[in-house]
């Protein structure tokens, strides 16, 4: 054994303490209690202090510029129709531009500095820069097999100009030599991902928007010290909203002394900076460059039941084996790239594995600092070119014009549209905002269900048979505008049966939004949602 590998094996016998219900669970933080307290004197408390000071002071200049109303009131005015006319010329999406009009008409001072102060990238100018040359810097990392993209299944399809869509973005190849699994629940993708762990040789990259310490984190994190120990490349990434709810902010230091490296996205510091809003939404999971997962499922127990949360929690993940996990390697050492003195790419390509094709897979990813929307655009390519159905699962629905009017469109021209909602929900406010687009999405012929036994997570589209997509982009401003986010678009892969059967299946579960019943829709959830739709973008 070498010191190397010796050093890290006292650490771990060190720093190991194991559930006392479960010796295959590893807890690195004692369980802590929540109360009000614990919350004021935490580092999210003192954050939220320091945060609202920086507000009240802000507002205190403004109120003592008041006093000279005489001076500024015509200074003001100019301010807010030059704000105005800054919005109906800018590419802004009309309903995000309609939020900001009432916000400017409420209060046109504070409210054309905040459109100042979200609009200049404040705090975030240098992650910026630094995405933008990772992704220009990584364009030509993997090679696009003409063979593949020249298949006559994608071009009479119109497939391989999706393909050069999301390439002008990044490096996204279509693959014909890799295979997929569908997991209809996070318990399968679980297991699953247990299995594979335990093959690692080489490396294994996690990158998860949420990780809680319990029964599911607890033993990944057994099996990772345990490859750490055994010299294989451990990395873990989550995003700093972590540490204000579920890790402490000395998490990252706890896994190095299992020998893991760790680093969060994005942490969340007592100044305010637009940058806040960009969170890591994304959930990756490669193994050897040869295995991948992609899904709705984080790190909790929530996310296999273990945990109750909502009622029943229903989401879906994909297991990707073959040379197309190589994408999601790219993905994952972009973001670990981003805060490193130097990007370091090589080594990590090297495992080609191609298998006998079931199909096509084209992993992606969605970045909010450049113009692209790919998120949306690729949910717009398929309703655009449905013929027979899309199924739709969805935990949100907060929709901007465009996508509401490709879905009603779609169903007008006889697409059998249907989506599935959660029953409960996780946030009312959300929840109800859903609910406000039922009546005119139900009129133009889209039908709606609601998953009566709990809370839908998961976030997929299958269209007739024949193409789906699988990751963690929601229908929503935050997912679709704010968020980085990662998907697979797969195509005529005998998978797609199986997500298609799990989509009625959850179907069978459900009830039906129907004209009556959001005539009797309860009075709080109508005025609710109306308020809601006021700052939809925001949300």
């Amino acid at each position: 054994m070498t010191n190397a590998k010796k050093k890290a094996a006292s650490k771990w016998k060190k720093q190991k303490r194991l559930d006392p219900h479960d010796p295959n669970v590893l807890r690195l933080i004692p369980k802590r209690h929540k109360g009000i307290l614990r919350l004021i004197f935490s580092r999210a408390g003192i954050t939220a202090a320091l945060i609202i000071l920086q507000l009240a002071m802000f507002y205190s200049i403004y109120d003592q510029l008041r006093d000279y109303y005489e001076w500024f009131s015509a200074a003001f005015g100019v301010v807010a129709i030059l704000t105005v006319f800054h919005l109906f010329s800018s590419d802004m999406d009309s309903t995000a531009r309609l939020t900001w009009l009432l916000i400017l008409m409420l209060a046109p001072v504070p409210g054309s500095l905040f459109l100042i102060f979200t609009e200049n990238d404040i705090g975030h100018r240098a992650v910026k820069s630094r995405v933008n040359v990772l992704i220009t810097e990584t364009k030509n990392t993997l090679k696009q097999d003409e063979k593949v993209i020249a298949d006559p299944q994608i071009t009479d399809s119109a497939t391989d100009d999706l393909c050069r869509y999301l390439n002008r973005s990044g490096c996204f190849p279509i693959y014909g030599s890799s295979r997929i699994k569908y997991f209809p629940l996070g318990e399968d993708k679980y297991a699953a991902l247990m299995r594979e762990l335990k093959k690692a040789q080489d490396f294994i990259f996690l990158e998860y928007f949420i990780i809680e310490e319990g029964y599911m984190w607890g033993s990944v994190l057994k099996v990772l010290a345990e490859k750490a120990k055994q010299g294989v490349d451990v990395r873990v990434m989550y995003d700093g909203m972590c540490e204000m709810s579920t890790l402490t902010a000395d998490y990252p230091k706890r896994l190095e002394r299992l020998g893991i490296k760790c680093k969060p996205f994005s942490r969340i510091r007592p100044f305010l900076s637009t940058h806040y809003n960009y969170r890591d939404h994304r959930k990756i999971l490669v193994i050897d460059g040869k295995t991948a997962f992609t899904g709705g499922v984080n790190l909790a127990d929530e996310y296999i039941n273990k945990k109750p949360r909502y009622g029943h929690w229903k989401d879906t993940a994909i297991m990707v084996k073959g040379d197309a996990a190589e994408s999601f390697t790219l993905m994952f050492l972009q973001m670990w790239n981003l805060t490193e003195p130097e990007a370091k790419w090589d080594g990590f390509f090297d495992n080609k594995t191609r298998l006998d094709g079931d199909g096509f897979i084209m992993p992606y990813c969605d970045c909010p600092l450049d113009s692209f929307k790919v998120g949306e655009s690729v949910y717009m390519d398929i309703l655009s070119r449905a013929k027979s159905y899309v199924h739709i699962m969805t935990p949100y629905l907060i929709l901007d014009d465009e996508l509401e009017t490709a879905l009603k469109f779609a169903a007008q021209r006889g697409v059998d549209v249907k989506l599935i909602l959660p029953g409960i929900p996780d946030k009312k406010a959300v929840y109800a905002l859903a609910k406000s687009h039922y009546k005119y999405l139900v009129e133009a012929g889209v039908k709606i269900y609601e998953y009566t036994p709990g809370f839908v997570h998961a976030k997929v589209f299958v269209c007739d048979g024949e193409k789906a997509v699988v990751g963690t982009i929601n229908l929503d401003y935050r997912s679709l505008y704010h968020h980085f986010e990662c998907a697979a678009y797969i195509f005529r892969s005998s998978c797609i049966a199986d997500i298609e059967k799990d989509f009625q299946s959850t179907l069978a579960r459900c009830r039906r939004v129907t004209p009556n019943t959001i005539k009797h829709e309860k009075l709080y959830y109508k005025l609710l949602g109306r308020l809601m739709r006021l700052i939809a973008p925001l949300l």
